[in-house]
């Protein structure tokens, strides 16, 4: 038999073969485990959520996702089950309750599969004691990441020039990190198809040949992770061209002038517009404007090349030698002489020739022209 005596502020507590001092303090605050603050008895309660539960882990295809409980009030013991489910883009209402319930997910981690990605992740919490149940979902996570995804076109940078080199720009990507790399450049038509495998250019850069000029470049490049791969094809790039000659300039037009002297010996000289004005000549005390430009056969246009224009036969008087400018264009002013006819239905025939100073006089790059400029009687 126990028997409790006061000793001050203690309690001593005995029996006949025991004996023991509990403060008075202690042992108050040991009632009020029992008691409410008004010392009465704590009624029990069913758990009420206070702090929803969290998700922590990477939303990634093959990664682990952790669930906590949240914080919960509520008559103890309480225990927890878990339920995980898959969301659209909008993360569900707000209790989970429209989302997918994944089948055997009702473990605290849940590792992801291939059918989670692009959907977001919750995961609803149950907690249960004597009094009752409450679930709770935890806030969506990010959506899940899988294997590598395009997101914006390949493209080659650089400059499209025989002998210089190019990069490949993989463009943007997600899924699952990390993402590598792997290239492979190909040739292709001047529309950019029919493109066939370079061999052995299956780096990040790649310097253009000269079986690349009048060609469009691609690539293709394979994105890789942890869970699978992808290939895209590249844009296509500007046709490559073979290097401007030395002295190149660009003008205004868009044209690429270059002088005389860089063009090359298996090249020529082409005389491609000459223009009378007027035309028709109607009078001969009227002076002849012809225009002459110059290009060579690559499309360049060429200044710093001699020009000369003569009637045949000798009509006409000017047209001595004159220097392209850097247009390429020659401006002559020809005044017609006595034999020079004028009447309806006639055309007089010049001769013009382009050449560049120090050429043999019938070699070299020269190139050569017959034109006609109509008459009429007035």
């Amino acid at each position: 038999m126990l028997e409790a005596t006061k000793e001050g502020d203690m309690i001593s507590v005995r029996n006949s073969h025991t004996r023991f001092t509990v403060p008075l303090a202690l042992l108050a605050l040991a009632s009020l485990a029992f008691l409410g603050g008004d010392g009465r008895a704590a009624p029990a309660a069913p758990p009420v959520n206070t702090a929803e539960p969290a998700i922590t882990g990477r939303p990634e295809q093959g990664r682990t996702l952790t669930s906590s409980t949240g914080s919960w009030s509520g008559t103890q013991p309480l225990t927890f089950a878990y339920q995980w489910v898959r969301c659209g883009a909008d993360g569900g209402r707000p209790d989970g309750g429209d989302c997918t319930i994944i089948s055997g997910a009702t473990g605290r981690r849940y590792q992801l599969v291939r059918a989670d990605v692009d959907f977001r992740m919750r995961v609803r919490v149950t907690a249960t004691n004597a009094q009752g149940t409450q679930t709770v979902a935890s806030n969506p996570s990010a959506a899940v990441l899988g294997p590598p995804v395009n997101t914006s076109l390949p493209t080659v940078r650089g400059a499209l020039v025989s002998g210089s080199v190019v990069t490949a720009d993989p463009g943007s990507w997600s899924g699952r990190e990390s993402i590598s790399f792997s290239y492979r450049w190909l040739r292709c038509n001047t529309q950019g198809g029919d493109c066939l495998s370079i061999g052995g250019a299956t780096g990040r850069t790649y310097r253009l040949t000269s079986a690349d000029v009048n060609h469009r470049m691609r690539f293709n490049v394979t994105g890789r992770n942890a869970v699978g791969s992808v290939t895209v094809l590249s844009a296509e790039s500007p046709i490559v061209t073979e290097p401007l000659p030395a002295g190149a300039i660009r003008l205004p037009s868009g044209e690429i002038s270059i002088p005389a002297a860089s063009v090359p010996r298996d090249q020529r000289l082409i005389v491609s517009q000459v223009v009378f004005s007027p035309n028709p000549v109607t009078s001969r005390s009227q002076l002849i404007t012809v225009r002459v430009r110059v290009k060579d056969t690559r499309g360049f246009v060429v200044r710093e090349a001699l020009v000369f224009v003569r009637s045949t036969p000798r009509v006409t008087s000017g047209g001595d030698r004159q220097i392209a400018t850097t247009d390429g264009w020659v401006t002559y002013q020809l005044a017609p002489n006595a034999n020079f006819r004028v009447r309806s239905g006639y055309n007089v025939q010049f001769f013009v020739k382009a050449y560049r100073a120090g050429d043999p006089a019938l070699a070299g790059i020269a190139g050569y022209r017959l034109v006609q400029v109509r008459t009429a009687s007035r």
